[in-house]
Parts: C-alpha cells; sequence; structure tokens
C-alpha cells in the first residue's frame, strides 16, 4: 500500500490535477463532515444532548440513534435534535465551500455516503450528486408499505422548538399517509430502506457520468472515506483507476491516506486534515 510521502510534492501533484483532469469524480465520507466540524460526540453532544447523556450515558449521537426509547415522544426528541443540528443548522466551516470552488468549472460528479446535504447547501449541482444511503431531511414508511420519501423539515424544527422535558408534543409523530405505521428515517440501516424515484434517477445520471468519460482522463478524488462501507466509493475508486491507465486516484483521509500497491505510481495520498488541504490548495 502506498502511504503518503513527500506532503508538499503530494499537494503540489493533486493541484495539477484538479487543474487538467478531464472530470473529476468525487467520493466522500464521513471525514468530509467531520472536518467541515459535524463533529458526533465532545462539546457538540453535550450541548445538545445533555440530558440525554445523564439520563442514558450516551457518549456520542449514534449511540442514542439506536436506543429503544421507552415512548415515541422521547425518541422523536432526540431525533429532532439530531436531524436539526446535523441537517438544518449552518454548521460547515467553509470545508463543503471550499470543495465546490475547487470544482465548480470542472465537469463533476459527487458520490457520497454522508447524509447531512451539506454539497447542496455549499453549491453543488442537485444533478450531479449521488447520495447513496439516504438523507437526515426524509423521512419513509417503516414498513414499508411504498417506495416514497418525505421532506421533514417543518415538522423537525416544530419538534426541536417545541419538545419540552426530552418529549415533542404527541400529534407531531410523524406516520405514514399511506397506512398509517410510524414513520422512520430515510437511512440506509437495514433492508427496510427505501430507494425512491430520485434515489434511482441519481443512481443512473452517477452511471450514465462514468460511462461518458470512460478513459479519459479522469481524477477520483476520495475525501473522508473509511472502511465501514468500503464496496460504495473506495474499492470502486480503486478498481475504476486500475482499468483506466488515464485515471488517477487521490486520497485525502487523515490516518487512512492509503492506495494499493497495483495504481501506487498513479495515486495521490494526503494524510492530513482535509480542510487544511482544501485550504492550502485554494
Amino acid at each position: 500500500m502506498k502511504f503518503t510521502k513527500d506532503y508538499s510534492a503530494e499537494i503540489e501533484q493533486l493541484k495539477k490535477e484538479i487543474n487538467t483532469a478531464d472530470c473529476i469524480i468525487i467520493g466522500a465520507g464521513a471525514g468530509l463532515s467531520a472536518a467541515a466540524g459535524f463533529t458526533y460526540s465532545g462539546e457538540r453532544m453535550q450541548k445538545y444532548f445533555a440530558d440525554f447523556v445523564q439520563k442514558y450515558g450516551f457518549q456520542d449521537m449514534y449511540s442514542g440513534s439506536f436506543y429503544p426509547f421507552p415512548a415515541p415522544e422521547e425518541q422523536w426528541a432526540y431525533w429532532s435534535r439530531y436531524i436539526y443540528i446535523n441537517r438544518y443548522m449552518d454548521v460547515d466551516n467553509g470545508t463543503y465551500k471550499k470543495l465546490y470552488d475547487l470544482v465548480k468549472d470542472k465537469e463533476y460528479f459527487v458520490i457520497t455516503t454522508n447524509v447531512d446535504h451539506q454539497f447542496q447547501k455549499a453549491g453543488f449541482n442537485k444533478k450531479n450528486l449521488f447520495y447513496t444511503q439516504g438523507d437526515y431531511g426524509l423521512w419513509q414508511c417503516s414498513e414499508p408499505c411504498h417506495q416514497k420519501t418525505y421532506d421533514n423539515k417543518e415538522t423537525v424544527q416544530a419538534m426541536f422548538e417545541q419538545q419540552q422535558n426530552m418529549r415533542v408534543p404527541a400529534e407531531l409523530i410523524p406516520h405514514c399517509p399511506v397506512c398509517g405505521k410510524p414513520m422512520s428515517m430515510n437511512l440506509r440501516a437495514d433492508d427496510t430502506f427505501v430507494e425512491d424515484d430520485g434515489w434511482h434517477d441519481a443512481a443512473e445520471r452517477y452511471d450514465n457520468f462514468i460511462r461518458t468519460h470512460n478513459g479519459q482522463h479522469i481524477l477520483f478524488l476520495e475525501l473522508g472515506v473509511g472502511m465501514n462501507t468500503p464496496v460504495i466509493i473506495k474499492y470502486p475508486f480503486w478498481r475504476m483507476t486500475c482499468q483506466n491507465f488515464n485515471a488517477v486516484y487521490a486520497c485525502l483521509n487523515y490516518g487512512e491516506a492509503y492506495a494499493p500497491d497495483e495504481i501506487a505510481e498513479r495515486s495521490i495520498c494526503v494524510n492530513d486534515d482535509i480542510y487544511k488541504v482544501l485550504k492550502q490548495i485554494i
């Protein structure tokens, strides 16, 4: 595996590839949002979930998202805070905007496992985005009885503002408009995940983008992708770089910047904070 070597040389090579590539395919994971300020423990956890931490001992937001709360009013008190601060609140320290400024004049496409909507908020074209794992801003039937998702902004904001004593008003609890069963988050956690028409349209646009640019000078720019779900971004990026001798693979990941030996000569690995790297490139 190739690990980052000469830091300055890798940065300069990445600048060159961004400028000269025929197109850029961005693969983004949780590390990108973490660099943007979306931390799920520590100070933000204490600021917004101190009462849940005291009652249940949660160490991070993820832990609470899987907890079997005793009442739906309490469950949605937790989830509405979770959604509001990570989807609707402005948190980005400029990381996503800097990335957009780097690629906005290029042909680009983004595939991401992030569900926080930050690409669109930064200015990225919705038609050039594929959110594979869902969106904090969408609900679906928990069954699900049909393959459709629903915007949740208005109700989530009301839950966030009106909750008291770790409970939301019962009348705000969402139910499926078709079968009446409880709604759930449109997040890929199990086989109930709804892939609606928008999801399939985005998947098709991504496939078309790859086919259209096959054989060209492509920069596969991987940002903050770990090994939780490598089959979605990391492994395909490695494979497509290996198959296309005009392609270059770049990995920006603090602590996990590496590439296989087979594509080492056409890889750029930068082991540093993504915000810092993007700032340097600009």
